[in-house]
């Protein structure tokens, strides 16, 4: 019992100082397998291996968000967990779920097209939504690198609930604030973070066709 208990856990592990070459060697090893995966920032390297939990919630809130985008008549494109990096800015990472919206996923399909892959050293577009699931307490804050490289919004879920994030402006300083708090998404107006949440508790225990009736009813009638 003890070690099948073990097994549902997360398993994260922190390298301090990591070499980018590290990293990028450790990517390549993986191959194509989907587990583990590599958040890297400025030479901090987290490895997750998630929990069957934590990919049944990504998964759900992936079906939520292209439920939503459909109801809406928005063009998506879902690059899942994609491997996102930019060697100049030493971060990088893999999302448990993101999307391409409006222009970008048009953009991003011709290019996986074309090359197989998105390259954001060769100026490939960032997602315009990123979803960040924690069962447990991340070791490594993942907003900065997101914050670094651009991602407009970002959906996380912890502790039962799931709160939308909205990359900030720059201060007059000059510094980067990051994220800001916010109560409804920019991508998918109507959808706040009140909303979200009680679709991701109906989704973790009602029949999946129920469901999804169920969205898309109240999507039409917002107006969607």
């Amino acid at each position: 019992m003890a070690e099948a208990l073990k097994n549902q856990e997360e398993s994260r592990i922190i390298l301090p100082n990591a070499s980018w070459g590290t990293y990028e060697r450790l990517l390549a090893e993986r191959e194509e397998r989907r587990y583990p995966r590599f958040f890297y920032d400025r030479g901090v390297l987290e490895i997750l291996s998630p929990s069957a939990e934590h990919d049944r919630i990504s998964r759900l809130i992936a079906a939520l968000v292209e439920l939503l985008a459909e109801e809406a008549d928005a063009d998506i494109e879902n690059a899942g967990s994609t491997t996102f990096k930019r060697e100049d800015l030493s971060r990088g990472f893999e999302p448990d779920e993101c999307f391409y919206f409006g222009s970008n996923a048009g953009r991003v399909r011709e290019l996986v097209a074309d090359k197989g892959d998105i390259e954001l050293d060769a100026g490939d577009p960032v997602p315009d939504l990123v979803v960040e699931v924690d069962i447990t307490r991340p070791s490594l804050d993942k907003l900065p690198i997101y914050a670094r490289l651009d991602v407009p919004e970002v959906w996380r879920y912890s502790s039962g609930r799931l709160n939308i994030f909205k990359r900030a402006n720059e201060t007059l300083a000059g510094e980067d604030p990051g994220y800001a708090p916010t109560p409804e998404s920019d991508l998918l107006p109507g959808a706040t973070g009140d909303v979200l949440t009680r679709f991701v508790a109906e989704g973790l225990s009602l029949d999946r066709r129920l469901w999804r009736r169920g969205v898309r009813e109240w999507a039409r009638d917002q107006g969607h």
